[in-house]
């Protein structure tokens, strides 16, 4: 009878040791090749890879390749790759920013072959793309990928400063288009960090002011709205000062945060009722 209930228990331990594949729906599965050396990379790869009930990744150390299983409708193969090369992984798709691989163990240096191929096709091309890059004007030049959303979000804060509610929900229709736009190729590391926890968030927000058409139910959703934008903005290089904001009297005394261009208070939450009330508490550069 003690055998039988250790075998029972062995098994039990085993079974929760697989990965529930079964538990990502309509899933999808994929080989790439990554980058690594070692058990530590391993563990590194799949952990960055990962999300609960959404995506798994069984990478082997000796082939570099890995298996990406996922739900399609909730990531992609992008998405999952670039979660990897954050913590310093390369793959053909992303290149690992050079001071994250340069912060690996030793024995998870790998040696950095489609890094030296990229560096190669940049130096032939060098000529050609300086000429190109001459004709450019300076705003091409610094134009962020979310120049458009943040501009939306701007748009948005001032129709409800006028207690306006059709322009509140045009220009959060336009804010929804802008976020669907972004390619996250293009974010910087600390901004696509940020933005994949804030994406989903911030597109349902957008998108339920876009629709509703009461003024009080609008601004409830940007004070959320508005929670989010602040993490994606404060790590976004600001061409002029933003100043974050907040009213203590809005939500029942809760408060309500913010993020405008004007330095001087325009109360998004009530509008002219009570114009300034709030205070700056923080100025992102």
């Amino acid at each position: 009878m003690k055998s039988i209930k250790k075998i029972l228990m062995v098994t039990a331990v085993l079974l929760s040791s697989v990965p529930s594949f079964s538990q990502i729906k309509n899933s999808v599965t994929e080989s790439v090749k990554i980058y690594g050396n070692c058990g530590m990379c391993e563990t590194k790869i799949e952990k960055a890879g990962n999300l609960k009930k959404v995506a798994n990744v069984d990478w082997n150390k000796d082939t570099k390749m890995a298996v990406l299983t996922y739900d399609p409708t909730k990531t992609n193969q992008d998405e999952i790759l670039k979660r990897i090369a954050l913590v310093g992984y390369d793959s053909e798709k992303f290149l690992a920013p050079d001071d994250v691989y340069a912060n690996l163990n030793g024995c998870c240096q790998y040696d950095r072959e489609l890094k030296s191929v990229a560096m190669s096709t940049e130096s032939t091309h060098a000529g050609h793309d300086h000429n190109m890059h001459a004709a450019m004007n300076d705003d091409d030049q610094n134009k962020n990928e979310l120049t458009a959303t943040i501009a939306n979000y701007f748009a948005l804060k001032d129709a409800l400063v006028q207690t306006d509610s059709k322009a509140t929900t045009n220009a959060a229709t336009a804010l929804t288009a802008s976020l669907k736009a972004i390619d996250m190729k293009k974010l910087s590391s600390e901004e696509h960090v940020v933005w994949m926890k804030v994406m989903k968030s911030l597109t349902s927000d957008a998108e339920k002011i876009s629709i509703s058409k009461d003024i009080a139910a609008q601004r409830s959703m940007f004070s959320a709205l508005s929670d989010n934008m602040y993490q994606i903005m404060k790590v976004t290089k600001q061409e002029t000062p933003v100043y974050y904001q907040n009213c203590p009297m809005y939500n029942k005394g809760k408060g309500g945060n913010w993020l405008s261009q004007d330095k001087a208070v325009k109360n998004p939450f009530y509008g002219s009722k009570m114009m300034s009330c709030g205070s700056t508490v923080e100025t992102l550069n």
